[in-house]
């Protein structure tokens, strides 16, 4: 028997699981760091079902309709698509500013349905918080249409293939390729290339196939049961609990951007996902269990859901940034609950007045039966005149986003001024290089300020560079974005093997993500006992700041010849001076990073050399609370 058309038991309910994990993850971060598997838990469902049943309709007609397929896709996943465009870009239009950027291409890539590809070639960040695209979770959708328009045909190839263990092992095949271009292809830092492609991402969808493949070959004929096969029918249930259980473990276990995830942790969630899946539409129990009123009330508008939550969330968190720099607490409570409620009243209602007329009636059935009512109705005349006026404003609006979307984010402009900065510095040294040569004899320049500075950083001080440099001439920064702390060791040991690394070292790492008492280790150990070392604490609103700062702050308690420059405790109450992530410095700004290691500095300069242990002839630091400051060590 072929995987039936009709309902399968457990899959909505496995739907709702799913979406809840990406909304939850989304909204509410610290709560399920991992919840972004619930893309991947979508893909194996829809290979399952979209493989189930094109094999159904082969078996039942002979072959397959390439185009009834097509158009059955279409009529499922556009209409939804067009009211979501038009209304989240209005609103963006109304609002202004970051949200707008970039707005024309993310239309290209959702029209197109090849998103992921457009933002791969644009070099944009699934995990940049600097760059709020209003339109990123439509990534996914572009993976799977891209699987809808080549799969039929690969899958009619297959069917050529009249060994069915060989045609199962060939599909398996191609999911594993796909899992083990990701892990090869994976590259720490920003894994956005193997997250969007295609060619990495399909796994899941492969698997979902697989597992059809499994269960109409299994289920065909009048075949003697193995022993193997009434085990595992005893089990099923308790596998399907077990395999459940794996895949909400690895939502909360699983880092978005770590390597365990992309070498072989989203493959295991495929794998396992696959089991429920079986367990849920073999056995009676265990899918209707899945099936719960309210896990099935969510699936059924999952894919609803899916689109109108991350635009949402991206649209109110513009019209109140200020809330981003809120405790994670608060910011769930501002932000997440608002978005949530918006996020389920939006796709009911398209759900109710949108999906099933379309899916039930087509796209011209359901505008005759909207005209046979509207003519019954001057009631219905009126609302339907009103609705027809609401898509000519917001067609306008998003007209109007389109053409007056800026080119990058102010938190982009400020980098790349700082970008300019550097790159200025770096022909001017090389000028004064070229001179030097060419005249041996003459003068040398004078020292600046910063000629005894050496200063590695992230994207904040790279957006600080140009108040930097004119705070402490002649400093050498060496700053780029998405950098964290684990990067520094090895570039400062470069730096002291050609002799570029300065007597005094800046390092400012910690807005990317956590560190580990190990890492600073590792930086004091590569610069050593004779130079000078200033820790920049981080601002931002991320789960790991807090975490950062108390390493930063402890470990500088340690050493003498170590500082802080707090450069939270200094522009937190002038978060005005930052950019629209709330995280990166304009001018004024700058300066004010500028003037928290210039203060870490003179807090070194004014630190007694240790003599036999006394340490109380080092002045107290004012940025550093006492209470928090640990033990010295000699």
């Amino acid at each position: 028997m072929s995987v039936p058309t009709k309902r399968l038991a457990g899959l909505d309910g496995l739907r709702g699981i799913a979406v809840g994990l990406v909304v939850v993850f989304h909204f509410f971060p610290a709560a399920l760091p991992g919840g972004f598997i619930g893309v991947d838990v979508f893909f194996v469902i829809s290979g399952f079902l979209i493989t189930g049943l094109l094999l159904t309709e082969r078996d039942r007609t002979g072959r397959i309709s390439l185009g009834r397929f097509w158009q059955r896709r279409a009529l499922r996943l556009v209409p939804p698509l067009i009211p979501l465009i038009l209304i989240a870009a209005t609103a963006a239009w109304l609002i202004g500013g970051d949200v707008l950027v970039g707005l024309g291409w993310q239309l290209i890539g959702a029209a197109t349905f090849g998103y992921n590809w457009v933002s791969i070639a644009g070099s944009a960040s699934y995990f940049s918080a600097t760059a709020p695209e209003l339109f990123r979770n439509l990534w996914s959708l572009a993976v799977e249409e891209q699987f809808y328009l080549i799969w039929p045909f690969a899958l009619l190839a297959l069917l050529l293939v009249r060994n069915d263990p060989l045609r199962l092992g060939l599909v398996s095949a191609l999911a594993l390729a796909s899992a083990l271009w990701m892990g090869l292809l994976y590259q720490p830092g920003d894994p956005t290339r193997v997250y969007y492609g295609s060619d990495t991402h399909s796994f899941g969808l492969f698997t979902g196939a697989a597992l059809a493949l499994l269960l109409h070959r299994s289920g065909g004929g009048a075949r003697p049961v193995s022993r193997l096969a009434a085990l595992l029918g005893r089990w099923r249930p308790g596998l399907g609990v077990a395999a459940l259980a794996g895949v909400l473990v690895a939502a909360f276990l699983l880092p978005d951007t770590g390597a365990t995830t992309y070498r072989g942790g989203l493959l295991a969630v495929s794998l396992l996902t696959a089991v429920v899946i079986w367990a849920a539409v073999q056995g009676r129990r265990f899918g209707a269990a899945l099936d719960t009123g309210t896990l099935r009330y969510l699936g059924e508008r999952s894919y609803g859901i899916y689109l109108w939550h991350w635009p949402v969330l991206v649209l109110l968190q513009s019209l109140w940034p200020a809330a981003l720099t809120s405790p994670t607490v608060l910011t769930s409570i501002v932000i997440g609950l608002p978005a949530l409620s918006l996020t389920l009243l939006a796709a009911g209602a398209s759900y109710r007045w949108l999906e099933v007329p379309v899916r039930s009636n087509g796209v011209r059935g359901s505008i005759r039966r909207l005209r046979t009512r509207a003519a019954r109705s001057s009631y219905r005349r009126g609302w339907v005149a009103l609705a027809v006026v609401t898509g000519l404003l917001l067609t306008g609006g998003t007209t109007a986003a389109i053409v007056t979307a800026p080119q990058q984010t102010s938190a982009q402009s400020e980098i790349e001024r700082g970008q300019k900065a550097l790159d200025a510095a770096e022909r001017q040294a090389l000028q004064a290089e070229r001179r030097a040569s060419r005249s041996a004899a003459a003068a040398p320049a004078s020292a600046g300020a910063g000629e005894r500075i050496t200063a590695v950083g992230d994207s904040v001080m790279l957006a600080s560079a140009p108040e930097l440099q004119a705070g402490f001439p002649g400093i050498a920064i060496d700053a780029a974005v998405s950098r964290g702390m684990a990067a520094a060791p090895d570039i400062l040991k470069a730096q002291a093997e050609s002799g570029a690394l300065r007597p005094v070292v800046v390092v400012g790492l910690g807005t990317n993500g956590p560190i580990r008492a190990s890492q600073l280790d590792d930086i004091r150990a590569v610069i050593g006992p004779d130079r000078e070392l200033v820790l920049v604490t981080a601002f931002a609103e991320r789960d790991w700041t807090a975490g950062v700062n108390d390493a930063l702050v402890a470990f500088a308690g340690r050493y003498r010849a170590v500082e802080l420059a707090d450069w939270h405790g200094a522009i937190a109450p002038h978060t005005d001076l930052l950019a629209g992530d709330n995280v990166h410095p304009g001018p004024t700004g700058g300066r004010i990073y500028t003037e928290s290691v210039r203060a870490a500095l003179d807090r070194l300069a004014h630190t007694p050399p240790a003599f036999g242990g006394l340490d109380a002839y080092r002045a107290p630091d004012p940025m550093r609370p006492l209470e928090h400051r640990p033990p010295r060590m000699p």
